[in-house]
């Protein structure tokens, strides 16, 4: 899968809003085309166990520099979400 992703600024233990903005080949637009993530201890770990509850693992934990690692996964009902990580 082709991802292009550009981040916003995330500063370790202060207030706001990190993420990003992402575009991926063939990805749908429009509508409900929001992706949500969860930070977690070890992407990898959170999307095995997605995986092994029914879900899917979509991408693999993938490093995204100095911002940390994300996987994607779609859940039982067919939502895709992402999992970050800082290791």
């Amino acid at each position: 899968m082709e991802i292009e992703l550009w981040a916003f600024p995330m500063v370790k233990d202060a207030r706001g809003a990190s993420g990003a903005l992402v575009k991926m080949k063939d990805g749908p637009s429009g509508g409900n085309c929001v992706l949500v993530y969860f930070m977690c201890t070890d992407c990898a770990v959170e999307a095995t166990r997605a995986a092994a509850s029914g879900g899917q693992i979509v991408r693999e934990k993938m490093s995204i520099g100095q911002y940390g690692f994300i996987s994607l996964v779609v859940d039982t009902e067919g939502n895709m979400i992402g999992l970050h990580s800082m290791q």
